[in-house]
């Protein structure tokens, strides 16, 4: 009875540790972003705004990435958070040896890695938007064709085969688990990059949302990022992504036509 209670209390004690620790990286990225609200990217990184037009360099182009990682790990660190919690227990109950609260935080290591290399990409097509100077200098697409197509894009989107297959991994962890389980550090890392893959999948259009109504527009993001968490734990939350997908198409031919 002693050892049972006292491993109780040690899974109790891990699960608290990793639940703070994802508590504190939300609020710490929540915070950067409320902070920066209305910004321009010369303002959030410190530098002096000399000109409209940015010019990409080095410094300013750090400052671009950091602020789509924060903004992406304050985005979907919360529908991902389940899938790490879940992780963290079951890992509790497996492993002999070592610390589970530090596999969960490799294992969310994973999903950090992949938002990474999306916020590379986001950045490139930033600089594309700034050179072909179709974006404002609060991160907002000034082309209505280019809001309009992605708005169509995003909506289609939705209804695709990978973004629904990618939407199923995610709102059934425990399946991927089940299935994808590896052993070890090494193993949990590649757990978090395969699952952050399909998070990925399913949401990556809807980042792109952003440049349509402004990159640091905190209502705008907080809009974004409660739809993504809705889709992915609400138990109709496949059937809501598809009628926002119809939505969104139809915003988009409105704003090309009218």
């Amino acid at each position: 009875m002693v050892g049972s209670s006292m491993i109780e209390g040690a899974l109790r004690r891990d699960r608290a540790v990793v639940v703070f620790a994802l508590l504190g990286v939300i609020m710490l990225a929540w915070g950067y972003l409320l902070l920066g609200a209305g910004m321009s990217l010369d303002e959030m990184g410190g530098m002096p705004m000399a000109q409209e037009e940015p010019i990409w360099t080095p410094a300013y182009a750090a400052v671009a990435l950091a602020m789509w990682a924060i903004m992406m790990a304050a985005m979907m660190l919360p529908s991902a958070a389940p899938m790490i919690l879940l992780y963290g227990t079951i890992a509790n109950r497996r492993e002999l040896k070592g610390d589970p609260a530090v596999g969960a935080g490799v294992f969310g290591l994973g999903y950090i890695v992949v938002w990474t290399a999306f916020s590379l990409a986001a950045v490139a097509f930033q600089f594309g938007l700034d050179h072909a100077q179709l974006l404002s200098p609060m991160m907002r697409v000034t082309s209505r064709s280019v809001a309009g197509g992605v708005l169509i894009a995003a909506g289609v989107y939705q209804w695709t085969p990978l973004k629904q297959a990618c939407l199923r991994r995610c709102r059934s962890p425990l399946e991927f688990l089940m299935t994808e389980w590896r052993e070890g550090r090494v193993g949990a890392l590649k757990m978090g990059l395969r699952h952050g893959t399909y998070c990925l999948g399913c949401c990556w259009m809807l980042m792109l949302l952003l440049f349509v109504g402004g990159i640091m527009n905190i209502a705008w993001i907080a809009t974004v990022a409660a739809f993504v968490l809705i889709e992915k734990v609400s138990p109709g939350g496949h059937w809501i992504g598809r009628v926002t997908g119809v939505a969104l198409a139809v915003w988009g031919v409105a704003i090309l036509v009218f």
